[in-house]
This record gives C-alpha cells, structure tokens and sequence, in this order.
C-alpha cells in the first residue's frame, strides 16, 4: 500500500526545513570517527566534526548519526572552545521521511488532491482533509468523504520531526561566533562484531594453520567513514530495560574481504580490547571482515570419544546399544610455544582438510568461548564413521540398602570397540559414575577423570575390535 501511496505523492521542497536559527551539521563537517564494538549489540561512536557556529541561541542538527543510537548516552563536547558553550536540550529525530509517514503526520491536516484531465492534461486541485492513514486512505474532500487515491497529494511541507536521515538536535547557546571542533559520544545498537576462525588440517592431521577474521556488521542506520575501529573481547555488564521495541534487521549483506595486517591487542580492566591498524569504512547495511590473526604448524591433538551415562548404574538393561556413535575432538594450545599465544575472542572454527587431489574439503566446525592465553582450544568436529561402539550391561546385583540414601549396587559392562580404519586408533571411554563408586575388575586400567567419572584409553587394532570389561560397586 505504501508503494501504491508514494506513486501518487508529490513533495513540494528541495530540502528538509531548517528551524530558526538551525545549524545543520552532515558528515561533510566530520574530522574523524572512532568506533569500539562490543559483544552483545553495542558500541561507543566518538564523532569529531568542524562547525562554525554563530554567537547565541541556536539549534544544532547533527545529521547522519546512528539511527540506533541510544539518546540518553548522548553527550556533546566542544574541544576546542569547552567552556564556549552551554546545553539546554537533546531531541533525537529518528522518525524518518517515507511516504507513508509523512501521510501519517498530516492525519487532521489540509493537504491539496490533484487530478489530471485525461483528455486535456490539466491539473484541477481540491483541498482536503486526511481523516486517516492506518490501512489506506481517508480523505474529507468538500462534503464527501472519500477512501484510495482519487489523485496525486500535494503538502505543503514536511513536518520539523521528520527528516531523511537519522539526526539529533541539540539546543544550545554558544558565547562566540566561531568555528568550533566538537566531538559527539555515544552508545548504539546495530553495530556488532563476531570472531570467525578457518582451521586447515596437515595431511597426517598432526598440526593445523590457523586464520582467524573479525566480522563486523553494521545495521545502525548510518555509516562510518574512515573510523578508527576498536572491539573489545569480553562480557560486559548491561543493565537491560524492561521494555525493548522489536525491530526490523532485514538486510542485503556484503561481504568485503581485505587482506590487512593483524590486529594490535591490548587489556582493557578485565577484557581485551583489540585496535585495527588501519582506518576502515564501515557502510550502512554491510558485513565487513579484517584479519585477526594467521599462524601456521599449531601441534594438533586427535581424540576419539565415548561417553555413557549415569541413570544404568542404578537398575537392570542388558543392551545399552549397537553401533555407537563415537566422537571426533581436536584440540591445541593457545601459547606461544604452540605458534599462538594470544586472546582468542569467541567464534566460531571452521576446520577444513585437504583432499588426496589436494582440495580442501569441510570436515566439520565448532563455536568457542573467549580463550585467555595458555589455555586449551578444544572443538567437536563430528562422529566417526569407521570407529563405532556396542555396550551391554552383563551383570546386575543389589547388594543392600532399603531407601535413595542407602541402596548398594553392583553392575558389569561389556563394550566392544571396533576400528574399520588401516592404522590403530585410541578410544577415550568416559563413564560416569554415580555415588561413591570403586571399580572392582577391569581388562583395561582406568583412571579417575573427576569424582564422578571413570576413564579408559583403549587401543583398537587396524581392521579390529577391542573390548573392555568391567565391573563396579555404586553406593548411594
């Protein structure tokens, strides 16, 4: 309807109307823009620009802000003349012109309707009336009431609340005329960021390279030229609202790739905070990714893993299950001795391995938390397909006890490992294992992996099998 509405529209201005005494400021007047994107939809913009302002009372527009700006972060400074000038009053105008809103300011307000003759072409205007504009149209035209478009609208002008682009309007009184270079702060939604790493496996699956990107969005309403870009790592305490409008984050990425140096890392109180060493531009309604770090021959870990469960200590199953599925984990080191060593903000980490023709083929991803230096990177990449697993519980005893605080129970289990691959493989068993708990016989020895977990590293054979046994006494 509102495609409909805007082909009959006819806008009688050649720019926005200017207040008495408005200075408008665009990004023409801007000197440098610094943005620092956090996690969680949220970024600090520092907006420095040049505007000479007149001495007195005078309201200042600042166009093409973040059109999610968060208005009672607003704070604006004059650097140059700081005590120059004196603020009354923040008006944040993010209501922006559209046919269909300016239709819905002039409800209760005269407008012209304008036919065109289709024989002569000459244009016949009536006023009328705009009753409504909610679903459709209704005009009071003379002493008839009419709905749709019976021709083109004509307005007189748009209303001082609705602008083209996202702006704020200070009311301030300024003790000189003069040019002054005022920097804007604020808080923003629309602008988040993201780690994104891509992994590539060595043909014997010993080492890795390791790329990582930062991918930044930028969905604000507005763009930022030339920023000096800053993200900060970390979880940051917010205070949320009660209330949070829904809106709209329909967009059209566009992916833009650049090859640039690493970027520099720092800490900043208990987070990280990473610094782009070169000036970007991040447009509006665009995906952007930088480089965050390359390292190539980080010593890789392979596990595969089969875990149990807790609930067939306490009661009688027999089979617990053929044909298991046992899980594929790598992991490695963030040091620098592992050919990293630095704060790996949370992301995701795409791994990939080359083919016997040599191309490189998806072999599974994992999301990870932000990982300080010196810790662990580990990743489930998925289930194995050559090594599966069957268990089956042999024996089950009550041994004693009359209520959940007392009972005694003794189980057996059998679990066939089977390997279908040409080399040996290891298989990391973990069961856990409720209550105080002792393994009484076991064909393989185990360790204790925590205070409820038994853990098995089991050999299988090339083209074998392999099968563990063992029994347990579990008290409640």
């Amino acid at each position: 309807m509102l495609k409909r509405i805007g082909t009959f529209i006819l806008l009688i201005f050649t720019a926005l109307p200017a207040f008495a005494a408005e200075i408008v400021s665009t990004l023409a007047d801007q000197e440098e823009v610094a943005v620092t994107i956090y996690n969680d939809d949220l970024a600090l913009v520092r907006d420095r620009r040049q505007v000479v302002l007149p001495s007195g009372e005078l309201s200042l527009a600042l166009r093409e802000v973040s059109g999610r700006m968060r208005p009672e972060t607003a704070l604006l400074r004059s650097l140059s003349h700081p005590k120059g000038l004196t603020i009354f009053e923040q008006n944040f105008d993010f209501d922006l012109l559209t046919p269909g809103k300016l239709l819905e300011k002039y409800v209760g307000r005269e407008v012209q309707v304008v036919r065109t003759h289709p024989q002569t072409g000459a244009d016949q205007a009536e006023t009328a009336r705009v009753l409504a504009a909610n679903e459709g149209i209704v005009l009071k035209v003379g002493d008839r009431i009419e709905t749709g478009l019976p021709g083109r609208l004509v307005f007189p002008d748009v209303p001082a609340n609705l602008r083209d682009r996202p702006t704020l309007v200070v009311e301030l009184a300024s003790d000189s005329a003069a040019k002054q270079q005022l920097e804007l702060s604020y808080l923003t939604g629309g602008l988040g960021w993201q780690a994104d790493y891509v992994a590539g496996l060595s043909s014997d699956e010993k080492t890795l390279d390791l790329s990582g990107w930062v991918t930044l969005t930028n969905q604000s309403g507005t763009a930022y030229r030339n920023a000096r870009l800053q993200l900060v790592a970390g979880d940051v305490n917010r205070v949320r609202e009660e209330m949070q409008l829904q809106r709209n984050r329909a967009m059209e990425d566009v992916m833009v790739k650049a090859a640039v140096p690493a970027m520099a890392e720092e800490s900043l109180f208990e987070y990280h905070l990473y610094t782009l060493q070169r000036p970007t531009t991040l447009k509006e309604n665009q995906t952007k990714q930088v480089a965050l770090l390359d390292a190539a021959g980080v010593p890789l870990r392979k596990e595969y893993r089969l875990d149990g469960g807790s609930h067939y200590y306490q009661g009688r199953y027999g089979d617990l299950g053929e044909k298991l599925k046992v899980a594929v984990f790598v992991e490695f080191d963030n040091k620098k001795t592992a050919q990293l060593g630095m704060p790996l903000p949370k992301g995701v980490v795409r791994v990939y391995k080359q083919d016997r023709s040599g191309q490189p083929q998806f072999i599974g991803e994992d999301r990870i938390d932000h990982t300080p230096e010196n810790e662990t990177v580990r990743l489930k990449l998925g289930d194995a397909f050559d090594v599966t697993a069957n268990r089956r519980q042999t024996d089950f005893r009550k041994l004693g006890g009359d209520s959940h605080y007392n009972y005694r129970f003794e189980s057996a289990f059998e679990i066939k490992l089977k390997n279908a691959k040409d080399e040996t493989v290891t298989v990391t068993v973990v069961e856990p294992v409720p209550g105080d708990w002792k393994v009484l016989a076991e064909s393989h020895k185990h360790r204790k992996g925590s205070a409820n977990a038994a853990v098995w590293e089991v050999p299988v054979p090339a083209k074998g099998e392999t099968v563990l046994i063992y029994r347990v006494e579990v008290n409640y």
